[in-house]
């Protein structure tokens, strides 16, 4: 790979996921770093979620390996146990809490179950509360914090889905198009807080807008038909004709440079 990483959290080996007898995803390398933000990028159905799926523990890919902190093999564990590892997942669909407030929904992560019998009934230790407070700060959502989430904007929302799942201190972030649909204004939330929180962990986002994605990547892997059409940095990636040639045909492959 040309992307030089001191130490590699992530490795992933000649993965390949199939549906029906169809190959979605197609003998898929790379390797992602500590303290990293990667990109997988490109039209919608070249195989991002799917890898992140794989990831997770929410599908099971016909051959290869993905293995975590050159110890766990993931292909071998059910989901939860991949959350327990420290992998944390978001996903298109919402998972905040609306009938709570901004705090609870922090409380809620940071004891580890959505539950919220066990967030009245479970005291929280001070330095659950500290971490809270500190990720309030770092989501930009300190003074907002006894509001509920129907008062925040939609970048606001997202910020806390995602400090949500930075609480308990996971090794590992996987975001699935955290700035669908926001307008330009509330994009610039999440990538602020994407920067904020690569000191914390290493972060695959699964995103097809590449202005987003060349505003915050360290790196960039590019789907199509299921296979890798390159990878690098963002200057690399930038000149590549063929990526912005099929990143450009917004209509036809769903991801738009605009």
């Amino acid at each position: 790979m040309e992307i030089k990483k001191n130490s590699t959290i992530l490795e992933i080996d000649d993965l390949s996921v199939s549906f029906d007898g169809v190959k979605a995803v197609k003998d898929i390398s790379t390797a992602i770093g500590e303290h990293e933000i990667r990109f997988f990028t490109g039209p919608d159905g070249a195989g991002k979620t799917t890898v992140l799926d794989a990831i997770s523990g929410r599908n099971k890919p016909s051959r290869g390996r993905i293995i975590y902190k050159n110890k766990y093999d993931l292909l071998k564990m059910p989901a939860f146990r991949v959350a327990e590892l420290g992998i944390a997942r978001t996903f298109q669909s919402s998972s905040v809490f609306n009938g709570v407030t901004v705090h609870e929904n922090m409380e809620i992560s940071a004891i580890g179950s959505h539950s919220l019998h066990t967030s009245i009934f479970e005291k929280l230790s001070k330095a659950s509360n500290d971490r809270i407070q500190q990720v309030l700060d770092l989501a930009g959502l300190y003074g907002k914090q006894f509001e509920y989430p129907s008062a925040l904007s939609s970048g606001e929302k997202q910020c806390l889905e995602i400090g949500m799942l930075i609480v308990p201190n996971p090794g590992l972030l996987l975001l699935d198009e955290p700035a669908a649909g926001m307008e330009r204004g509330e994009e610039e939330k999440i990538i602020e807080l994407l920067r904020k929180i690569r000191s914390e962990c290493s972060v695959i986002v699964a995103e097809n807008d590449l202005r987003f994605v060349f505003a915050v990547a360290d790196s960039i892997t590019v789907f199509y038909e299921g296979e890798i059409l390159d990878e690098g940095s963002t200057e690399k990636i930038g000149k590549n004709p063929r990526v912005i040639e099929v990143c450009q045909d917004e209509k036809s492959n769903g991801c738009s440079a605009t």
